[in-house]
């Protein structure tokens, strides 16, 4: 999984006091949990752009000016209601040898027969929580469609598990190729013709 990096200040101070001129000088107050203790720091708010307004996920690298340095995943974020402005961030640091749990997005990749048939594919599940070894977490879970006819379905079964497990049931879907509207009129007409000539002849 990519990674991107994070560079803050460890806080000496988390009162409310502390933690609003943090906001108001531009900053972010984040912590950093699952070590022997929990790490207090600020970073910019522009240094999670890439990090918070991206459908894909990342791993985080946390460099303190203090020569500090953690890799953490995204845990919680909390923005305001109405600015969406981040008023908090909670990080989660992972260690080689422990499983971590995360959700990553969905790829879909090949050409569906049923769509090219005429069908519509919805997609039921667009990220899938994986866990895994932070060196084996990938950056999405590739769903191949291929093979789909019109009105199948592709269960998470069916999904490449390299490194990493899937923490789902086995009857989820992760997504299908419904029979379009227009695809059902045209088999109704179909119907309907091929009905007509056998009426005609019996006439």
């Amino acid at each position: 999984m990519k990674s991107i990096t994070i560079k803050g200040s460890e806080r000496e101070s988390v009162g409310k006091s502390a933690t609003k001129a943090a906001r108001n000088a531009g900053m972010v107050p984040c912590v950093l949990y699952g070590g022997e203790q929990p790490v207090h720091f600020n970073a910019e708010e522009k240094a999670f752009k890439s990090l918070v307004y991206t459908p894909n996920v990342h791993t985080v690298v946390v460099e303190l000016e203090n020569g500090k340095s953690f890799n953490a995943i995204l845990q919680d974020i909390q923005v305001h209601p109405v600015s969406d402005k981040i008023l908090h961030i909670d990080f989660y640091q992972l260690h080689e040898d422990r499983e971590i749990t995360m959700e990553v997005p969905v790829k879909i990749v090949g050409n569906s027969k049923g769509v090219m048939a005429g069908g519509v594919l919805r997609l039921n599940q667009r990220k899938l929580k994986v866990r895994a070894l932070p060196a084996n977490l990938p950056d999405f879970v590739e769903a191949d469609i291929t093979e789909l006819e019109m009105g199948n379905k592709l269960y998470v079964t069916k999904l490449p598990t390299n490194n990493y497990r899937l923490l789902h049931p086995d009857n989820t879907v992760v997504c299908q190729v419904r029979i379009s509207r227009a695809a059902m009129k045209a088999a109704q007409e179909a119907a309907k013709a091929a009905k007509a000539p056998a009426k005609g002849k019996k006439k």
